[in-house]
Formats: C-alpha cells, structure tokens, sequence
C-alpha cells in the first residue's frame, strides 16, 4: 500500500466521483492528496475554478510554499453536455470546452512549475468520447479529443527535461456517478437509456470511480516509469467493437 509513498499528488475535481475516489487512493498507497474544486463544494485543501488562471496560480503557488512541492497532477475536474452540433448553443460549446480543454491546459502549464524540479506525473482524464464521436456530444467530443493530443505535446515536452515529467491521457466509458446520472437524466426515458448504455458495453456494466482511479495510481507511480505520451482506455471493450 505504498506504491506512491511521500508523493505529493494535486487532484482537480475532487468533490466529483472520479476525482473523490482517485483522492482516496492516493491516500491509501501512502501519497498525500492535494484536493481542489470548485468553492463551497466539499472540504477540499483549496478552491480552484480551473478556468481561472489566477486561481491556478495561487494554488501552484501555496503548494509551492507547503508542502514545497508536487510529484503528481490529476486533472479530473470535467463537464458533460448533450447535443448536436446544431442544438448546442455557443455558450455551453465555450464552457464545456474552457472547463474540459483549458482547464486542463492550464493545469499542465502551471503544475509544470513544480513537477520539472524533481520529475513527476500527470494524468489527464478524457474519455472514450476523446477517441470515438457521438451525434450529440459536439462540445464533449471536440473537448476531450483535444485533451488526448494536448497530453501528447505535454509528454513530449516534459519528456525533453532533465528530470522528465510524464504525462498520460485516460479514456473511460460510462463511469457510475453523478455525471452519468446527470446526462441519462436528459433522455426522454433514463431507465431505458441506462439499460441500453449498459448493454452496449461488452462487460455489460458501467464502470466505477474506483476502477479510474487503480489506473491513475499506476500512471502516478514509478511502475509506469517508462510510460509517457500513451492514451489508456477503460471502457469494458466498447472501442473494441
């Protein structure tokens, strides 16, 4: 239960699903979890709006004060919206895509500051709607299609320092949660949706917050030391078809 002893780990998103359960991890395996989101969401160590630059800068620049410095960034925090190209409005096109892309952007660039000096990891959460297109997820799709290749400039950038800093991209499916139940809830009938969301998976399930974040350990950990630039998917065998 070792596995990223001492590291120092900042998770965005961590009042979510997926960003809680990775958080939790950390600590198990003997890291120190450095939590973010939104204010007012949960008790996290500090408030983050990750379209903020400034508030990514403050943030980078506590953790650079104490606990002095980070082994590893998760950039978790995300948003879903359903539509087609012609039914989303431009405002929630610029949202979805300031909190997915640019926040994820901006936390490669300034957590950059404190990973280079002594190496480290970051993980960026996609989706397998970042490898594969849906009919009405327009702004997901464009959102996490550009964190895919954005993770790839990263690793090759932090792979050209001495100590390198690796950088990997996540795809998940359907992960159990709020974020799932929040965009079900937007079809007509959500139970039927939900069974056939399920059952177009070849585990026949959706996976869980927990099953996000054992990978996450992994791309965190020196197990994964010579892994950097690479896409993970988890998705139950749905991309296999």
């Amino acid at each position: 239960m070792d596995r990223l002893k001492n590291k120092i780990i900042l998770v965005t998103g961590a009042a979510g699903a997926i960003g809680s359960a990775i958080a939790e991890a950390v600590a198990q395996q003997g890291g120190i979890a450095v939590t973010t989101d939104l204010p007012g969401r949960a008790k996290l160590d500090h408030a983050l709006d990750v379209t903020s630059e400034a508030d990514w800068q403050r943030t980078i620049d506590a953790i650079g004060e104490a606990p002095g410095r980070l082994d590893g960034l998760v950039n978790a925090a995300g948003i879903v919206a359903v539509g087609s190209v012609e039914d989303t409005d431009f405002a929630t096109w610029r949202r979805v895509l300031a909190i997915n892309l640019d926040g994820t952007f901006l936390g490669c660039k300034y957590g950059m500051r404190l990973l280079r000096r002594q190496g480290g990891a970051i993980v960026n959460i996609s989706s397998v709607s970042g490898l594969v297109g849906g009919h009405n997820l327009a702004a997901y799709n464009a959102s996490k299609g550009g964190v895919r290749l954005l993770t790839k400039s990263v690793a090759l950038h932090g792979a050209r320092l001495q100590p390198a800093v690796r950088c990997n991209s996540v795809h998940p499916a359907f992960i159990e949660g709020p974020m799932a139940d929040g965009m079900i809830g937007q079809f007509r009938d959500p139970v039927r949706a939900r069974e056939r969301l399920a059952a177009s998976v070849p585990l026949g399930r959706f996976g869980t917050p927990a099953e996000v974040a054992a990978l996450c350990v992994y791309l965190l950990c020196d197990e994964s030391a010579f892994v950097t630039g690479a896409e993970f998917v988890l998705d139950g065998g749905l991309t296999a078809q």
